[in-house]
């Protein structure tokens, strides 16, 4: 007796497995800034705690990341049409916006230092200290993201991506609007818990 196994295509399955190792790594994320805001909520807890206003540029940085999650989409439809030029614009919006929330992010942190808001030394408090790690770990993670969309703009103007082909625009766009939600989430809750 003969047993016929159904097999998907073998795009298929190098799409299912690069999909499932990037929400694997969306999840260890998740776990990894589930882990500071615990511990930032269990230290603010126990007094000692510094309350600041959070920068204006970090609003500012919202504005843009939230933006920027519109232009992946546009990019991510433009795919699904095939309207290439669409695509290449897009992404490239999207690459921008990227680096002005990089630039508005260090501008957020000069403005904490000049009000006194020190990662370490004499004069930190661990309000502010952890502020700077998570906003820096989520930093180091929008540098990736700007990273792969560089590569994905790349391949745009290469005309790589079709409606039939544009898993690697897909995935890129999957990690930006995590890391913007990410963003946002983080961004909501030292806001509250300050």
């Amino acid at each position: 007796m003969e047993i016929e196994i159904n097999r998907l295509p073998d795009q298929a399955i190098m799409a299912k497995a690069k999909k499932g190792l990037l929400y694997w790594g969306m999840a260890s994320m998740v776990i990894f800034f589930g882990a500071f805001c615990s511990y930032y909520m269990v230290i603010h807890g126990n007094g000692n705690w510094l309350t600041f206003n959070l920068p204006t540029m970090f609003y500012v940085s919202t504005a843009l990341i939230i933006i920027s999650s519109g232009t992946m989409y546009w990019a991510q439809q433009s795919a699904k049409k095939g309207n290439t030029s669409a695509i290449k614009t897009a992404l490239l919006i999207t690459l921008l916006l990227g680096i002005a929330f990089c630039f508005s992010q260090i501008q957020g942190w000069k403005a904490l230092y000049a009000n006194g808001i020190v990662f370490a030394g004499r004069t930190s408090n661990l309000a502010g200290s952890i502020l700077y790690v998570i906003t820096a770990m989520h930093f180091l993670h929008i540098v990736a993201g700007l990273l792969a969309l560089l590569v994905t703009w790349t391949n745009s103007l290469k005309n790589k991506y079709t409606p039939q082909s544009h898993l690697g625009l897909s995935l890129c766009g999957i990690f930006w609007h995590f890391l913007d939600a990410l963003w946002v989430i983080l961004f909501l809750f030292l806001y509250y818990f300050r």
